[in-house]
């Protein structure tokens, strides 16, 4: 059976959200609420998924009010208090480079690619915290299957909108804008690899990536680029925007390794957002029968 939302968001959420939908509020909500969702709707009907975990969910609050989004800010707090200058409609996706069939795509469309599935996934930042999540999205495979890459397509570059109107944070060189991230085609086709349009059972907040964002729940956070605008699949290993700011600290791949230590902190042990006592890291973030066959024979030391 799908996941309901009253199980998996706070129940006080959940059930002002119900009653906000029942009442007049409705007619505003559909003034609020992008254009594929009808007045007084829901979102639609989440298929059962497999991808869940027997962990207890980090808040809601948590979740979106300490956030890593330097388009915002540096602070985990300047996400959720100066992501309202993001304007999520219109928007746009354009997925190019070695494809056969490259196309712009508008939101509403990818949003009806695929059913959209409740995962519940863990993400683990670099920083040494962690949260478990109930995402919304499908298989980003899904979307790259239908442009149909060629044999030269062996990475994934993500390329983060640009404005600094709308995000303030880019008006610093905290880093080279635009946000660029990369992943080889594997990791990208792998099922696990989620295009994220919600979370907790609502639509994907800005301060959390809006109005699209990808997930990649073995990697450390960093990889799963939010805010995208282009996807574009190339022959060559993209420079991606940590990679090019600290060479040393950040590499492509990213694996969550508890044997790999950052350069100036352990990631051997972490903290789960709400909990005070540190729990220890496991390899590929718990994702390890999964996804451990995509590194067999590499040294995940030298290519971190």
């Amino acid at each position: 059976m799908p996941i309901k939302p009253s199980e998996i968001t706070p129940k006080a959420v959940f059930e002002a959200r119900r009653d906000f939908m029942r009442g007049a509020g409705g007619a505003l909500l559909a003034a609020l609420w992008p254009d594929w969702l009808s007045a007084g709707e829901k979102w639609p009907d989440v298929k059962a998924s497999a991808y869940k975990l027997d962990e207890e969910l980090t808040p809601y609050k948590s979740v979106t009010e300490y956030n890593n989004f330097y388009e915002f800010g540096t602070s985990k707090d300047d996400p959720a208090a100066r992501a309202a200058s993001l304007n999520i409609r219109p928007w746009t996706v354009a997925v190019e480079g070695e494809v056969r069939k490259p196309k712009v795509f508008d939101i509403a469309e990818l949003l009806k690619l695929a059913p959209q599935e409740e995962r519940i996934y863990r993400l683990r930042c670099v920083e040494a915290w962690s949260m478990v999540v109930p995402w919304l999205g499908y298989s980003l495979a899904e979307l790259l299957k239908r442009v149909e890459p060629t044999g030269n397509a062996k990475y994934v570059e993500f390329v983060s909108l640009h404005d600094t109107a709308q995000m303030p944070g880019q008006k610093y060189p905290v880093l080279d804008w635009p946000y660029r991230e990369g992943l080889r085609i594997d990791e990208a086709m792998h099922p696990l690899t989620l295009l994220t349009f919600g979370l907790y059972g609502e639509l994907l907040p800005k301060q959390n990536g809006a109005p699209i964002r990808v997930v990649v729940p073995w990697k450390y956070g960093f990889k799963s680029a939010k805010s995208i605008v282009k996807i574009r699949l190339v022959e060559k290993p993209p420079l991606t925007s940590w990679m090019k700011a600290g060479p040393s600290e950040y590499g492509f791949y990213a694996n969550v390794n508890p044997d790999v230590d950052h350069p100036r902190w352990s990631q051997a042990k972490e903290r789960r957002l709400g909990e005070f006592l540190k729990r220890k890291t496991l390899p590929f973030n718990g994702y390890a029968e999964q996804v451990a066959g995509l590194y067999s024979g590499m040294d995940l030391r030298e290519n971190f």
